[in-house]
């Protein structure tokens, strides 16, 4: 068994207690975008992990794409994630929230009156996604204008402040996965010709001015960013030479001097060797395993060096002590697939730990 995943690891001056990650995931299950007393119990449940990264959690009004997701740019929410920081603490966790702006993924529907989807150009994304009014074609979103970008990299700044006064060690930008940021990378969502597309330069600004914004509100040792060179969800498509746009990104955020480069690994493990090299900080690995969730085999990624810390997804969704049930090669159990997303406790908190034994063995 790799030991070196379960040694303790100093990550934005917080001692992690292993170097197990738990993925962002979204669940649904904040209502009116307020996080409740259930989330507080789900993620003290996860604080075994070395680090637990939330479920993405919207900046501003506009940036919610999905239903249910909870949000960090109101005193309530401020208030009620307080309750979930505080509940992973008292566990001995540390806890980053996830700020992610969905851009044109998302739907009138889940907004207020009079707001769309927004979107660095007006490309409308293939496909569907559930509102609470069923299934919805996705919309042609509109093209932020000059002032409309400035105002949404201020929403980041602003949210990254809320995390901090909600209680968090700090925060993840979502900028994989076919989202804001990522659409702003991309030629094929990011058509614009001024200053925030159209060329490499371009196309980084805006993934590097919030990085900035964010790392000036609340110190870049607590701030991390999350990418997926490769990725095909959400009809998001990178140019296949991925070096020519996220290397150089590599190198303006690593400037920053941020807290770690969180990579969705989609476009092969030579590509991860050469993130690995030229990124200067913190690397979180979530792997490539196909459609099997990330299990105890790539252990070995943190042991060979391919990684310092190791993301685990779905394997904590019912295995709440997923750390532990790794370290002594306990089975894993297998989550219920219809209660992922929203509902109520089922399928949420209810999935039991594993009985703790003694050295001998014997249940305690």
């Amino acid at each position: 068994m790799p030991a070196k995943a379960f040694e303790p690891y100093q990550l934005a001056g917080k001692t992690l207690k292993n170097r197990i990650v738990m993925a962002p995931m979204t669940r649904s299950r904040a209502p009116g975008g307020t996080p409740t007393r259930s989330m507080a119990t789900y993620y003290a449940q996860r604080a075994g992990a070395g680090l637990i990264i939330t479920e993405g959690t919207q900046p501003s009004v506009q940036g919610q794409g999905y239903t249910d997701t909870p949000g960090l740019h109101s005193p309530e929410q401020v208030s009620a994630w307080r309750t979930v920081t505080d509940a992973v603490h008292a566990e001995g966790g540390v806890i980053f929230a996830q700020l992610m702006h969905s851009g044109r993924i998302g739907h009138p529907d889940l907004l207020p009156d009079g707001l769309a989807p927004v979107a660095p150009s007006p490309v409308r994304a293939e496909g569907q996604l559930f509102t609470h009014t069923g299934l919805q074609d996705f919309v042609v979103p509109k093209e932020l204008t000059e002032d409309e970008i400035l105002a949404t990299i201020q929403d980041f700044a602003s949210a990254a402040r809320n995390a901090v006064a909600a209680g968090f060690d700090g925060i993840e930008l979502h900028g994989a996965n076919g989202y804001l940021i990522h659409q702003f990378l991309s030629t094929h969502t990011n058509r614009r010709e001024d200053r925030w597309g159209g060329s490499m330069e371009g196309r980084i600004r805006f993934a590097v001015e919030v990085a900035r914004a964010a790392s000036e509100a609340i110190g870049a040792d607590r701030v991390g960013i999350r990418i997926s060179p490769g990725a095909v969800v959400n009809d998001i498509n990178d140019d296949p030479d991925h070096d020519a746009t996220f290397m150089p990104l590599l190198r303006e955020l690593g400037a920053l001097d941020l807290a770690y480069l969180h990579l969705a690994e989609r476009a092969g493990r030579d590509l991860t060797k050469r993130f690995r090299l030229a990124w200067p900080n913190t690397l979180i690995l979530n792997p490539d395993t196909g459609a099997t969730p990330t299990g105890p085999a790539e252990l070995q990624l943190i042991e060979d060096g391919t990684t310092d810390l190791l993301a685990f997804g779905t394997h904590f969704i019912a295995n709440p002590d997923l750390p532990h049930r790794l370290a002594t090669q306990a089975p894993l159990a297998q989550g219920d697939r219809r209660t992922f997303f929203g509902g109520g406790d089922d399928g949420y908190i209810d999935y039991p730990p594993l009985p703790l034994t003694d050295e001998a063995g014997v249940p305690s």
